[in-house]
């Protein structure tokens, strides 16, 4: 099945559960167009027909697309550190090199 990008989902997510909790907030007891077109999107992102489901896929298919955070190489620092790295890191982007 083919899944929306994840910032596309995130955005829908987001935007369906504020909209939902402001309301609740506000003691609305009948969804608004704009809640029920979300819930719809939702469910045709993910699949499914209830909104609650797609809720728990989407949050699903987000945990998976993050994945593990690589760790960030350190850097050499120091006297010398200039050696070390490549012709361009070593003077600033743009820079020539003379």
């Amino acid at each position: 099945m083919l899944m929306p990008h994840p910032a596309t989902l995130r955005k829908l997510v987001g935007e369906y559960e504020a909209l939902v909790a402001h309301q609740a907030e506000t003691g609305a007891v009948k969804a608004d167009q704009r809640a029920q077109d979300l819930a719809y999107t939702l469910c045709v992102s993910t699949g499914t027909r209830d909104v609650n489901l797609a809720l728990k896929k989407a949050r699903s298919h987000l945990a998976a697309a993050q994945g593990p955070v690589a760790p960030t190489p350190l850097r050499p620092t120091g006297p010398g550190a200039a050696e070390t790295r490549g012709a361009g890191e070593a003077h600033g982007a743009g820079e020539a090199v003379t």
